[in-house]
Order: structure tokens, then sequence, then C-alpha cells
């Protein structure tokens, strides 16, 4: 029987996601505070140290960990690399504290004599010095050597209470039977890109000449424009060759006509596939020099990966194991009845030997790694094995630690969660569907907050190619502009889909969420200069969102209480608080909406006659606020949101 001393509990580590069967996500820069429960019989002292090291080295780094209450204990270290980082914890008996905890008891007592126990101590000290750094020997011998003069008792035990021979100590302690926690534990510090974007999705086929295919080059506009609006990352849908056979027409049309571009979606055809640029397009050298010229602009390109094929994709004529068949042998197409998607096969992840087909998907993701690309929006990702993605997501950032991936699943809560738990750096949500003031408390309340922060962040689109909602649809410009800062402050991951900006909003017939000639299935030419366009509006919500370091972070958002409602009204602040932006959006964008919102004063740390500034950002108007409540005012015809930056008066 072994280890037989080692005897203290470490238990309830944070953060972890599910006991450690999946790493934590941080970002680089970010100091991660470890806490547990540590504990042991009796009534022994204790000492424990944080231990952590990247996950490819060997060597633990340490620090010490500090008693907080009620056997809880935390520590902090600091993830400089984007990279993966593990830790653990080591706890040890601290016998010459317990031994000194004792001492100030009996010295409390006023105990006549001591002579034994002050021998005792000096006894330990002593001992310690065999694990003493060389610098330390010579002061540890002389605190011995007072501890033990016995005859001035007095004088013995300031000795032994001197501070600074307790920090000779802890250094010095024997940890020849310390407890190490029984796991290791992950946390992944992804780039700050990670934790704060703004995306802008555009169709790079729909250029400035109707009727006309665009191309890389044409495509340069969108991003100039992106980037003058203040987006960081622009999303393309795919831009691979579009499939031939049984291509849809426009609105979804089983039958397309000669002029008809055919849904991007059903990728490959005989010029290529997943790994070849449409040639309609430009060349794969057209990529790279658009990829640079988003950099010049300070912006990346996020590809669409979508794992299926087209029946003319290369992979069905060299591939034919990687799909469903009939009973007849002939390839299923996709379906998610009622609907069906004839230019679709989906690929087979349950075959007899997937993992040909794993190392083709990694195969892919390098090819346009190597292009430039380091974020991927991925296409519904529900449907392949989770196992698959844990590994796919690990290997690629083993590689390329900067990679971010977006998964866009709208499915069942347990299985989007687990696929960020599986290594999904961010998420689609379910914002769309939550436009009631509750529902958004209490989604956002969740999807912020630990445990699901530790593994998840959501990133909000009021609009995708795929769904127009109908509070869009009845609301108009009103509810465009309010959901848009709901979007891009509710969470520090947002984006659109292009047309947001112009408040498209008519769908393909009542009751639906597609869009009338949707942008799917044919080209699209708009006029970006459009009379009651949101550019103006989008660039100054963008332009807030980057010079306010509180609506940089995910997991700080608080919601206070609104005497309407109708009236959401929500916080975040840094952890210093020397940036609040507080946040009210009227859900109701067909009237005027007048209340009372409640100010958090007590978690400013500031009085109930204290005076401080509300600076509206949006209209860039200042009042004087005191006290908890302050009153509000949203007009739709004017704004239905307000920002605010809280600034406290200074003497």
């Amino acid at each position: 029987m072994k280890d037989l001393k080692k005897t203290v509990i470490i238990e309830h580590v944070e953060p972890t996601v599910d006991g450690g069967r999946y790493p934590a996500k941080r970002e680089v820069g970010c100091v991660v505070e470890v806490t547990a429960d540590i504990f042991k019989e009796g009534h022994d002292k204790l000492l424990a140290w944080l231990k952590y090291r990247r996950a490819d080295a060997s060597a633990w780094d340490e620090t010490p960990m500090r008693f907080v209450d009620n056997d809880r204990w935390a520590g902090r270290f600091k993830l400089t690399q984007n990279t993966r980082y593990v830790f653990t914890i080591e706890a040890v008996i601290d016998v010459f504290g317990s031994w000194l905890a004792d001492l100030e008891k009996r010295l409390a007592a006023r105990q006549p004599d001591l002579s034994s126990e002050l021998i005792e101590g000096a006894a330990l000290v002593r001992d310690a010095l065999l694990r003493a750094r060389d610098e330390d020997r010579a002061r540890l011998e002389a605190y011995a050597g007072r501890i033990a003069a016995t005859a001035d008792q007095p004088a013995a035990a300031e000795a032994a209470l001197d501070p600074a021979l307790t920090v000779l100590m802890e250094a010095a302690v024997d940890r020849t039977d310390a407890t190490w926690c029984d796991r290791e534990f992950e946390i992944v510090a992804d780039r700050a890109r990670a934790r704060f974007a703004a995306w802008y999705e555009f169709f790079p086929r729909s250029g400035q000449v109707p009727g006309k295919h665009g191309t890389f080059r044409d495509a340069e506009f969108q991003l100039r424009r992106a980037a003058s609006m203040g987006f960081d990352v622009v999303y393309l849908p795919p831009i691979h060759p579009v499939g031939r056979r049984f291509r849809k027409g426009r609105n979804n049309a089983l039958e397309a006509q000669p002029d008809d571009p055919g849904s991007v979606w059903a990728i490959g055809s005989e010029e290529g596939g997943h790994a070849a640029v449409h040639p309609e397009l430009g060349t794969i050298e057209d990529f790279d020099a658009f990829v640079a010229t988003a950099r010049s602009l300070g912006l990346e390109v996020a590809l669409d990966f979508t794992i299926q094929a087209s029946p003319d994709h290369p992979w069905v004529r060299e591939h034919p194991e990687w799909f469903f068949h009939r009973p007849d042998g002939t390839i299923k197409y996709a379906e998610n009845p009622p609907k069906k998607y004839q230019d679709v096969y989906p690929l087979n992840f349950s075959g007899r030997d997937p993992e040909p087909l794993w190392r083709e998907m990694r195969r892919v993701l390098e090819f346009w790694i190597s292009h430039g690309v380091k974020s991927f929006r991925v296409d519904n990702p529900h449907t392949k094995p989770v196992r698959f993605w844990e590994w796919l997501i690990r290997d690629i950032q083993t590689e390329h630690p900067d990679v971010i991936f977006l998964s866009e699943a709208f499915t069942r809560p347990k299985m989007m969660k687990v696929l960020a738990k599986a290594g999904f750096t961010q998420s689609y949500t379910y914002f769309t569907w939550r436009n009631e003031k509750q529902e958004l408390i209490d989604y956002f309340t969740e999807i912020t907050s630990p445990p699901v922060s530790d593994y998840f962040r959501g990133s909000l689109w009021p609009n995708t190619p795929d769904i127009l909602h109908e509070t869009l649809q009845r609301g108009g410009r009103p509810a465009f502009k309010m959901r848009l800062v709901l979007a891009a402050t509710l969470s520090s991951l947002y984006g659109i889909y292009s047309g947001y900006e112009l408040c498209e909003n008519v769908p393909r017939e009542p009751g639906s969420e597609e869009y009338l000639n949707s942008e799917k299935y044919e080209l699209k030419t708009r006029n970006w200069r459009e009379p009651g366009n949101l550019v103006q509006f989008i660039t100054r919500v963008n332009a807030i969102r980057r010079e306010h370091p509180a609506l940089q972070c995910y997991s700080n958002l608080r919601f206070y209480p609104s005497l309407s409602p109708s009236v959401l009204w929500y916080g975040k602040m840094t952890p210093d608080r020397d940036d609040v932006v507080l946040v009210a959006a009227s859900l109701d964008v067909s009237q005027t909406q007048e209340t009372l919102v409640e100010v958090p004063l007590d978690e400013l740390a500031m009085s109930e006659h204290e005076p401080y500034l509300m600076h509206e950002l949006l209209s860039d108007s200042t009042w004087e606020w005191r006290g908890r409540r302050g009153y509000v005012k949203l007009d739709p015809h004017v704004d239905s949101t307000q920002i605010f930056a809280l600034r406290r008066l200074r003497g």
C-alpha cells in the first residue's frame, strides 16, 4: 500500500468543464483564477500550490494558493501564449504553521511554561535547513537558536512569530508526502479575436454590375465597406466551384435557368472541390491577393467550411464510399423534411473506415490555412460526430493555435453546448429567436455565466442568409437598429449578413424566415447608399465597441431592474470599474417607452448621494444623475436604444 500519508482532499476544482473532460476557454493575457476545496482530517494547517505549464512542456511552474474561506483556496496564473495549458494542484500539511497556530493558542491562554513547545519548534526550523536554499540557511539557523533559548521564553516566542520566519519555512517545506490532485485540467488560451470581434458576411459573387458574376477583385469593394464600418472579420459563404446537376434556381426552384448561378453550398464540379475556387471568382492567386488586401485594411477573411458535396464533386467519383447509398446503389441527397436538397450529397461519417474521410477534412483546412485563412464558420456541425470535431479541432490547433472555429449549429441546447466543449471557439446562439424581456434575461444570463461561459462563447447574429425573423419583418428600421445594438452589446461577438444595413425584410411568403429572392440562389446587386440605410449607425456602434473595453469582454454581462416590461436594462464593466457601460433597449418598437431604471451603485461602490454623468453615446448627450434610479425615454422614431457610459464626478 503506497502513499498512505497523502491524505489531503482536493475537490471541486474550477474552472473545469465536465470535471476536466473538456478544456476551459480563455484568451492570451487573461489571468486565470483557479479555486478548489482543499482540506484534510483534523486541524492541521495546509499549504497549496497551483501548478501550471504549457501542454507541450514537461516542467511545471507554480504559484502559492491562498486560503479564502470554508476550505476554499484560490490561486492565479497568466496565460502568456496562444496555446493549450495544463494545470493541477499540490497540497501538503504545513507542519510549522500548525505548530505556530498551537503556540499562539498557548500564548493566548497564558500558559506559564512553553519550553517543550519551543524546543519542538526549534527542531522544525533546524530540519528545514536540509531543504532550504543556500542563502536562507544562515537565517534559519539563527532563528532556531533564538527559539531554542528557552531561558527567555517571551523572546523565543517573539522569534517564532516573526512573519519573515514563516516565509522562510514555507519556502523550505517538506513536500515528500504532498498530495497532488488526481488529474490535470486543460485551458485553451485563444487569441483575443476569439473573444471580441464583429463579423460581416457577404457573397463575393454578388458584384456591382447587375447580372454579372463578381470576382475577388470586384469584392475588394466590399472589404473597404466592411472596414469603414468597423468590422473585424469578413465571412464568405462557400467560394468553391458550384455543381451543375440538379442545380437550384431562384428562390430554391427545382429547375435552374441557364444563367442561374446555383447555391454556393452545392460544392464541387469538374473544376474541383473544397480546395478550389469557383472559376468565375478568379484563381487561387486572386484569392491570395484578396486576403492580402483584407489584411491591409485590418480585416481577417473567414471561410465557410461545409462538409457536403454536389453530385459533380470529385469525391463522388473518387470516393463513393464516403456517401450514403440507397438500396439500388444510388447516392442519397440531403433532406431535412419537408425540405429537400437534390443538389447536395451529405457525407457518411459512419462508414466502414471513416479515417480517410477525417484526414481529407483536415487536408482541406490545412490548404486554406496555407492561404492565410485563420477563421472558419462551420456549417451544420451538429450533423457530424462530436468525436470527429474534438479530434479535428485539437489536431489543427496543435499546429495552428490561432485558428478560430465558429459553430453554425441551431439545434438542441445540449448538442450546441457539447460542440463548444469539443473545441469550437465560438458558437451561434438562439439570439434570433429570443425577443421577449425575460427570455433574453434568462438566456443570456445562462450563456455568459459559469459554468457555460467557461467553454461557450456566443456569437449573436440578428440575420443570416437563412434567417429573417418576423421581428425584423414586422418592426422595420427601428427593429433593425434595436436588434443590432442588442447583438453588439449583449455579447462581445456578433455579426450581420449584408443587406442588414439596408433593412431588407421581405420574406419569401407569410410565416417564412426565408428571404424573397434569396442571395443563396442568385446574384444580388444593391444600392448601398439607399435612403434610410444604417451604415452610419452600424459604424457608430462598432466604434463604441472598440472605444469601450467593457464591451470587449464576454462574461461580464449583468441585467438590472427597469420598471417597464418592455425595456431591457443591462450593463458591462471592467474589473477595475474604470469603464462602465449601461444599455437601455425598448423591445416595443411601435411606441415610445418611458421608464425608471436602477443603477448598480453597490457594484460601483458609490453612495446614494454621489452625482455621476451618464453620457449617451449614440446621441452624444450627457445628463447628471444621482441615486439608484434614472429616467430613460426611448422613441423608436429616433432610437429605441440608448448606450450610456457612466462617469464618476471626481472632486
